[in-house]
């Protein structure tokens, strides 16, 4: 299930409509009650029965409606003016009552625009709206100074306390998204450089299994060079390949690994990895091993390969294995499917990698991404195109394509020696 579905109702309902129903609650309920109900014996100065006998005033008020209901409608997309309509309209609903104060109940719509302001404008957008709004009560309040009208408690003070009270609760709330937001992008930062880590400790396994290779070849051709000449000449070519694919990988991967901390790597941790680094690192061979785990763990996971399988480059036959392994294992956690297709296709220049699955949980759209994170960070790594996200049809859908590097002339030139 979204967020959207599980948040609360308040949530929901969108910032202009909650500033349109309270302006339209304080300014439809003056006219029930003293223009269209029968006249009663209490008197209100401030709605005067006649206040809306003249055409001028009811077109004046009308105006107020529209001007309201369009900065509401424009609350989201264009914040400013919409403000600048809301506080426009409330204005004009005093003139066309001729009153010489803003009724408190009806100015609460302009609090709930500021506070909306506040909360996804900057500091200076939102205290310059907050500004605009005390800027009209100090007017009312200076004309009604100039009037001497001392007919009662000026309601411009409190409804100044007001708004500062509204700019305080949106500043808040802006406040602590931005914190999130921070939050957010540090974890997500932390877990670049985890996965970077990782795959570096991946391509340290890689590297001293391919020199653990060639010192056994270079030591068995040193061995039989004068009797064998032929297998010692295999076993150099050998160690060529191997020499010309790690270092291939080693360029791919190190220059883009230029910002790991490689201070992490304790002695201690380096002597583990030197004890286990003759065994070779996971890749495709391990699919259909990770399928049987997975379907013995009750989803069912299809593989289908697709082109002519051969061997792949070190770094990336690894880096599909781990998004493959990273794939189904969200669909396994989230989607609450129970099957899963993962499709290999060897193209002639690049490697293509998809996991499907027909789940309703939305895959890893329901979890912190940092899955996500790292697939994209290891596609990124091998200048791969990697995309992720709910199918049309329902369920969801990792793709990465992964390009695989030709041979250059040289290595044609000793292959075919």
């Amino acid at each position: 299930m979204s967020a959207s579905v599980s948040s609360p109702l308040l949530k929901r309902i969108p910032p202009g409509l909650w500033t349109a129903l309270a302006w339209f609650a304080a300014a439809v309920e003056p006219i029930v009650e003293y223009v269209v109900m029968p006249p009663r014996p209490t008197y209100s100065p401030n709605f005067p029965r006649d206040g809306l006998d003249s055409l001028g005033a009811r077109a004046l008020l009308a105006l107020a409606f529209v001007l309201v209901l369009a900065g509401s409608a424009a609350l989201r997309r264009s914040t400013t003016p919409a403000y600048a309509l809301v506080i426009a309209g409330t204005v004009a609903s005093t003139v066309a009552w001729r009153q010489d104060e803003i009724p408190p109940l009806q100015f609460l719509a302009v609090d709930v625009a500021l506070c909306y302001i506040a909360a996804i404008r900057s500091r200076r957008s939102s205290l310059t709206a907050a500004a605009g709004a005390l800027g009209v009560l100090t007017c009312y309040f200076m004309m009604r100074l100039l009037m001497g009208d001392d007919s009662g408690i000026a309601p411009e003070p409190f409804l100044a306390l007001t708004v500062v009270i509204a700019w305080l609760i949106g500043n808040s709330v802006h406040q602590a998204r931005a914190h999130t937001e921070e939050l957010y992008a540090r974890a997500a930062a932390e877990a670049v450089t985890a996965e970077r880590l990782r795959i570096a400790r991946e391509m340290h396994d890689t590297v001293a299994h391919s020199i653990g290779i060639i010192a056994l070849q270079a030591g068995a051709a040193a061995r039989v060079i004068e009797t064998q000449p032929a297998k010692a000449r295999e076993a150099m070519l050998t160690v060529e390949k191997a020499g010309r694919e790690t270092l291939s990988g080693l360029r791919r991967m190190l220059g883009a690994l230029r910002q790991a901390d490689q201070n992490q790597e304790g002695t201690g941790q380096d002597h583990g990895l030197a004890q286990a680094s003759l065994q070779p690192a996971a890749g495709l061979a391990d699919v259909e091993r990770l399928a049987a785990t997975t379907t013995a763990a009750g989803v069912r996971v299809e593989v289908c390969w697709q082109g002519r399988r051969r061997p792949l480059p070190a770094d990336i036959d690894l880096a599909a294995f781990r998004i493959v392994q990273e794939s189904v294992t969200n669909a396994v956690r989230h989607s609450g499917a129970d099957s899963c297709l993962v499709r290999v296709e060897y193209r002639a220049d690049e490697l293509a990698v998809e996991v499907s699955d027909r789940g309703k949980g939305g895959g890893t759209t329901t979890d912190t991404g940092y899955g996500l994170i790292g697939m994209r960070e290891r596609a990124a790594l091998l200048r791969g195109d990697f995309t992720a996200g709910p199918r049309p049809g329902g369920g969801f859908l990792v793709a990465v394509r992964l390009p695989i590097p030709t041979m250059t002339e040289a290595e044609e030139k000793a292959r075919a020696i």
